[in-house]
């Protein structure tokens, strides 16, 4: 190790030490968590060697964090050169809408620009690569493939593949990654809320997704990525992993990031799921289901949910956040009792499910399912093949000891 990479590996370390020193907790009764597990951006001896001497983009957001210090801001401190950053829904400090187009901008804190890949485009331009040696990507994803960090990372890999720019993924382990589950995606109903033929739960980690598109041929034209995977260390995909960062405005803890699999499917419908309230992604409701003995209201919450579903309306529904955490790891599987008592409970069924149902289902069949009444298990039976072939496809891209299998 040379010098001046030592002198820059001692900094970090008082500044890790620094930033992990003040949100230190002690671990919640009842909850299964991982031991303690170093993500792909704390493995500073194995990044900064690839970054020496090069100028860097970053396409990450408020989530890309060592301890409570900020990647940018870590990688700034270590005089790497950092041209521009990249991005996604939500912006880059994570205070945008869900949806909200957000513009280019000039971070206040670094002056750096920033690139938004939420706004008019959505895949970074060539003249925005402009200079850039290599392209950092780190975001904390949730494992699902309507959340929109797993499509901004295709675009940036596949911008970056056609410029013949290295893209460095600093990976970070996956919430929802102890299990699959879900209909994989009908290509005909791909958008950015689905780019993939993939199950809904896809049990891999963002680096694991990196590494399937680039080896499928999924990029525009089968072109390749120049891709490395920093992995995590001692992270396996029977961890269970609680975010330190919430990773979007209405994911605020891990309750909700446990039940967003089973209620994602609502946002294509009339039904709220609490957007609005204290407890996004954790209870579902609307003024027209049956009186229960809970209700909530939404209100406008700018940076979080400026118009939510039933704005200002009393909305009955159901409170799930006494489900433990236990339930989701027992369970392992999409609750689809949840949207089949919706639908069965809301008087006018031709209005309940919207143009967006799916798109976030990724395919048809699901909704003329539940229009027919089928049951849970007869769903879940035309899951069953499409998710065993995934697997199969899954395996070949796998980084760390699988689910169910021993250590």
């Amino acid at each position: 190790m040379n010098v001046r990479l030592a002198k820059y590996l001692q900094l970090f370390t008082i500044i890790l030490a620094m930033s992990c020193a003040s949100c230190a907790q002690p671990k919640p009764k009842g909850i299964l968590l991982a031991e303690r597990i170093t993500v792909g951006a704390e493995r500073l001896d194995t990044l900064l060697p690839l970054l020496s001497g090069k100028l860097i983009g970053i396409s990450t957001n408020h989530s890309g964090r060592i301890g409570t210090t900020h990647l940018v801001d870590s990688l700034l401190a270590l005089n790497i050169k950092v041209a521009k950053i990249f991005s996604p829904e939500h912006g880059f400090r994570g205070d945008g809408d869900a949806g909200e187009l957000i513009k280019n901008q000039v971070d206040a804190k670094t002056w750096l620009e920033v690139i938004s890949l939420y706004g008019s485009k959505k895949k970074p331009l060539q003249s925005d690569l402009a200079g850039i040696d290599v392209m950092l990507f780190d975001m904390q994803d949730v494992g699902l493939r309507f959340y929109t960090y797993i499509s901004t990372m295709h675009y940036v890999m596949e911008a970056c593949a056609e410029s013949e720019i290295p893209v460095i993924i600093l990976d970070r382990p996956n919430p929802n990654g102890f299990f699959i589950d879900g209909p994989v995606l009908d290509t005909k109903f791909r958008s950015f809320v689905g780019m993939h033929p993939v199950p809904i739960v896809h049990g891999m980690t963002i680096g694991e997704y990196a590494l399937m598109i680039n080896g499928e041929g999924w990029l525009k034209k089968s072109v390749k990525c120049n891709l490395t995977v920093i992995r995590c260390l001692y992270y396996t995909h029977d961890s269970i992993y609680s975010p330190p960062i919430p990773p979007s405005p209405n994911l605020p803890n891990q309750k909700s990031i446990l039940l967003y699999p089973s209620l994602g499917f609502f946002e294509g419908t009339e039904i709220s799921i609490g957007r609005g309230t204290d407890f996004p992604f954790q209870v579902f409701g609307h003024p027209l289901l049956p009186k229960t003995s809970f209700a909530f209201t939404p209100e406008s919450r700018p940076g979080a949910s400026k118009n939510p579903p039933s704005l200002g309306k009393i909305c009955n529904g159901l409170d799930l956040r006494d489900y433990s955490v236990d339930y989701f790891i027992n369970s392992k599987r999409i609750n689809l009792d949840w949207l089949l008592y919706a639908y069965s409970s809301f008087p006018n069924k031709d209005k309940f499910f919207n143009n967006y149902f799916n798109n976030l289902s990724g395919t048809d069949l699901l909704q003329k399912q539940i229009e027919q009444g089928l049951s849970a298990d007869s769903i879940r039976k035309s899951w069953e093949e499409p998710i065993e072939q995934f697997k199969i496809t899954r395996k070949k891209y796998l980084l760390y000891p699988d689910f169910n299998l021993p250590q």
